[in-house]
């Protein structure tokens, strides 16, 4: 009985599951075609922030402010009006992905700077492309 049922169920079940994975269409990814303007932004408004601060070097300051900006353009992908961003949410997702962004990149002795900037990078960007 038991090699009957496997016989019987597995192959519909594993027909179902692929049919259902193939069919059914995936979510469209959260970033928008202005990522690269929002990478953009942040690299640089990292970059002077962290001069400003005295902290890190070009080339790291520019890649935690490309990929902060990268999070923030998500961020603003997940919401159904991208043309209104809402400023919280822009230096609260620029700040928690600046500071993740320092850890991942090894530069943990400042995570609150790196919080910092973030929040800078996620106001600069609000300020740049609220509305546009």
């Amino acid at each position: 009985m038991n090699t009957i049922l496997k016989r019987t169920l597995l192959p519909s079940l594993m027909a179902a599951s692929l049919a259902g994975v193939t069919l059914v269409p995936a979510q469209q990814a959260s970033a928008d075609d202005r990522v690269l303007r929002d990478i953009g932004i942040g690299a640089a408004t990292n970059v002077v922030t962290g001069a400003i601060r005295g902290n890190g070097d070009f080339l790291g300051n520019a890649v935690k402010g490309g990929a902060t900006g990268a999070a923030v353009n998500g961020a603003n992908g997940l919401r159904g009006d991208r043309r209104h961003r809402n400023a919280a949410q822009d230096v609260g997702v620029g700040a928690g992905a600046s500071a993740l962004t320092g850890v991942i990149t090894g530069d943990r002795k400042d995570t609150l700077g790196n919080a910092i900037d973030g929040a800078a990078v996620g106001g600069a960007i609000h300020l740049l492309t609220n509305g546009k």
